[in-house]
């Protein structure tokens, strides 16, 4: 395990948490796509930059990147050596989300670009309703498709918090 992908369900799913102490275990260096993608004050980078900043990093021996963005996944998927996929409730991913913004009110996190300041709308909200059991479909096919075409790859499916915990301890040098 060099080249890592960790992805998930759902915001809230725990990626970045779960990216951070693997990262730790494993002395392997974690980049958070959402620090590629968000410039100051939440406006989007240019794809273009996007896509370069992944390149950057996937050109290294060692890495592990947290994030999902569909449009660069298979950048990441077919250069990774693993593929860490966190699937909780969305119940789970929901209180995650807003204990998350409540913690973090007029700060922006580690795992967030500079200038983004942690917020919480209806229209985020929303988003992880209705996209979790799309999602959640789509990730089982293109997990399966990718052990298919790949078998070498590890994929690593993780649906509970024991299960995550027992991963975590699993890695520990």
């Amino acid at each position: 395990m060099e080249r890592i992908m960790v992805i998930g369900v759902s915001a809230g799913v725990g990626k970045s948490t779960f990216a951070r102490r693997l990262g730790e275990h494993l002395n392997i260096e974690v980049y958070y796509l959402d620090t590629f993608y968000w410039r100051p004050g939440w406006v989007e980078a240019p794809l273009e930059d996007f896509i370069s900043a992944q390149k950057e990093v996937v050109s290294h021996d060692k890495w592990i990147m947290e994030g999902n963005y569909s449009h660069s996944f298979n950048l990441r998927s077919e250069l990774a050596d693993t593929i860490i996929y966190l699937e909780l409730p969305l119940r789970v991913c929901l209180y995650r989300v807003i204990k998350r913004w409540l913690s973090n009110l007029g700060k922006t996190r580690p795992d967030m670009a500079k200038g983004c300041n942690e917020k919480l709308d209806w229209q985020f909200i929303k988003f992880i309703i209705s996209t979790y059991f799309p999602r959640k479909k789509e990730m089982k096919i293109k997990l399966a498709d990718l052990q298919k075409s790949d078998p070498e790859k590890v994929i690593v499916i993780l649906k509970s918090k024991p299960d995550i915990e027992g991963y975590l301890l699993s890695m520990k040098g």
